[in-house]
């Protein structure tokens, strides 16, 4: 790679740190683990970026090698762990609802496939459009629709089970808006 190249990379990394360090948060649960994402992430696209001729669409390049990064870390996962009827609850340190509402959805998005995860992170936090989503994930437009149908009434299940019935979350909302009350 050419020394401008270099430079190139490194300046992009300064300035897209921590909106990257954001996706790379809600693809995994833990803020170590997304670290790790972002830095293997990273160099993974470094050896390639003299390959990506259009430099605006670096972030979606670098999603894309976060995404599949996780997903090859969750198929060599050791299966050390046994489900459990039960999930414990999630503790959280500062009391604002804001604070509880993320913890809440962090911790029940981890119901989700690496697949349906990826669409709900990408359609609702990264407020990608479904044709964006279906590029950045390599499937189709229809694909990315019945996935993210199928994550939502996962999701819904997962909270009606925790007794959130009449509350309905909306991913990258703030205040009010994040819920509604059922009808």
């Amino acid at each position: 790679m050419a020394h401008g190249e270099v430079l190139e990379f490194e300046e992009y990394v300064r300035t897209r740190q921590d909106a990257l360090l954001r996706s790379a948060r809600r693809l995994v649960p833990d803020p170590i683990d997304a670290q790790d994402l972002l830095q293997t992430a990273l160099v993974r696209t470094y050896g390639r970026w003299d390959g990506i001729s259009d430099k605006r669409l670096a972030d979606a390049y670098l999603r894309r090698v976060m995404i599949n990064t996780r997903t090859e870390w969750w198929r060599a996962r050791k299966l050390e762990e046994v489900p459990t009827e039960a999930l414990p609850d999630a503790s959280v340190d500062d009391s604002t609802e804001q604070h509880a509402d993320r913890a809440l959805l962090m911790d029940i998005l981890k119901v989700l496939a690496p697949k349906q995860r990826s669409v709900v992170v990408l359609r609702h936090w990264e407020q990608m459009s479904t044709e964006e989503t279906a590029a950045a994930l390599g499937m189709s437009a229809g694909t990315v629709k019945s996935t993210l149908h199928r994550a939502l009434a996962r999701l819904r299940e997962e909270l009606e089970s925790r007794g959130f019935e009449g509350r309905a979350f909306v991913p990258g909302k703030a205040g009010k808006e994040r819920e509604r009350c059922a009808a």
